[in-house]
């Protein structure tokens, strides 16, 4: 199933929405938002696969939301105007919905989701055979076993990966970096850090110790950590 959200300042655009995904039995609802603080505050606590999200909203602009988020879910934008189109395929929307929304159009979207969620899962279980990444430092293509890293740190443009014999700098994001790692390992704690679950030594209040480094806990990340970790309020 694949697992969506409906984010829609309009009650009856959350209805009609509602009923289409009620209607498609690849669908499971997580939740019917009507502003981004409301999404944010969701996807904090349930795993979702796609927003069907409206463009023009009080306050944050559905847009504006997609920009925020670190690692956002699959978007599918749902809208009365036409002129946000190339804007929407610049933050990789799957699909850009006009109002109104017919039935059929709903469900061309939905197959597309479906396809883009096919393709992620099928990467993550051929990573999950292998044990190690390349990465390019000092212009050579470095060979890092998962279970040698201790943290990753981001340097704008650059990550430092921290083993406990070396530091390798290489050009690629935090982002980047994340979706190289295996999901079971290593978990993103802040805006600037990644870190190995079995190498917390220590966490007291929003700080995590690895070695000698203390590494902070960013408010967003915070919940996801405390589940991962299977640590108590």
């Amino acid at each position: 199933m694949i697992r969506c959200v409906i984010v829609d300042d309009e009650p009856l655009g959350r209805e009609i929405l509602g009923q289409y995904v009620a209607q498609n039995q690849e669908l499971q609802l997580v939740g019917a938002c009507k502003n981004a603080n409301e999404v944010v505050e969701l996807l904090q606590k349930e795993p979702v696969d796609v927003l069907f999200l409206d463009i023009q909203m009080p306050g944050m602009s559905g847009m504006a939301l997609m920009k925020s988020l670190e690692n956002p879910p699959f978007v599918v934008f749902t809208t009365a105007y036409d002129q946000y189109a190339v804007e929407g395929y610049e933050v990789s929307a799957v699909d850009y919905l006009l109002k109104p929304i017919s039935p059929e159009r709903f469900n061309n979207a939905v197959a597309k989701v479906a396809e883009m969620v096919r393709l992620k899962q099928m990467a993550k279980s051929s990573g999950n055979d292998v044990d190690y990444m390349f990465v390019r430092a000092d212009y050579q293509d470095l060979k890092v076993t998962f279970d040698e890293i201790m943290y990753v740190e981001g340097l704008k443009d650059y990550v430092k990966i921290v083993t406990k014999d070396k530091r390798i700098i290489t050009l690629t994001n935090i982002k980047g970096m994340m979706e190289k790692l295996p999901e079971h390992q290593f978990l993103r704690v802040h805006k600037s850090y990644i870190v190995a679950k079995d190498k917390v030594q220590a966490i007291k209040g929003n700080i995590i110790t690895i070695a000698d480094k203390e590494i902070p806990i960013g408010l967003t990340f915070k919940d996801n950590f405390k589940k991962e970790m299977n640590l108590k309020d």
